[in-house]
């Protein structure tokens, strides 16, 4: 495909995303699906790699990050469950789009980015697209959670860890869920956290690969 792609060809390879790779694996939610049916991911891609905006896979974006696949972009949106009254913190910011299909489904998301180009390139995409007037973009240790907004209805990380960073878990509220993957560097489990009750409890949903989280709680 060459850089000319249209606006059409970009709406209609979103929508053949939406069927082929997230209702065919068995993405359900309705909001989830809506959301990645709008929002253009293409706008979320450096230019270099936009010819790759709706594969099956992750996506370079520069820094040694990555945008990760559109089934686990919308895998982990439905784990949490948003119904759209919700602050939500994200952990891993990147270019932006997993906090925007999460600002189209909560009431308030704070992404935090550790790298200070890409927490810029994530505001800069999300006010271009008109997907952050509810997305407040922080740069600091996400492994650590944002103190200042918590406690949170639910925790988006999109980077893996060798085990939940206890900050997170503090600063998750009761009810709340918080979707993580989870694992040595090659391969994790993409789990849900759930807090109930004064407890928490686990379940994992699939294995997958990330890369790694971070900062004080991630791999330093």
């Amino acid at each position: 495909m060459s850089q000319k792609t249209t606006t059409t060809d970009w709406e209609r390879q979103r929508l053949e995303m939406v069927e082929r790779q997230l209702y065919a694996r068995g993405i359900r939610n309705p909001r989830v699906l809506e959301a990645m049916r709008r929002i253009p991911r293409e706008e979320f891609i450096p230019p270099q790699h936009r010819h790759l905006s709706y594969v099956d896979e992750p996506v370079p974006i520069g820094f040694g990050q990555t945008i990760s696949q559109p089934y686990m972009t919308a895998l982990m949106a439905e784990c949490l469950e948003l119904q759209g009254t919700e602050t939500v913190l994200e952990v891993g910011a990147g270019s932006g789009y997993h906090a925007a299909v999460l600002g189209a489904l909560a009431a308030r998301v704070i992404s935090v980015e550790i790298l200070p180009e890409l927490a810029a390139y994530a505001r800069e995409n999300l006010d271009r697209t008109g997907c952050g007037s509810n997305v407040q973009v922080v740069c600091a240790d996400g492994s650590l959670g944002w103190p200042p907004a918590a406690p949170y209805d639910a925790i988006s990380v999109a980077a893996a860890a060798s085990d939940v960073p206890p900050a997170l878990l503090e600063q998750l509220k009761d009810p709340g869920l918080l979707v993580i993957p989870v694992g040595p560097s090659w391969e994790q489990e993409l789990r849900v956290y759930s807090k109930r009750q004064g407890r928490v409890f686990v379940r994992t949903v699939t294995f997958c690969r990330f890369v790694p989280l971070r900062g004080k709680a991630g791999w330093e």
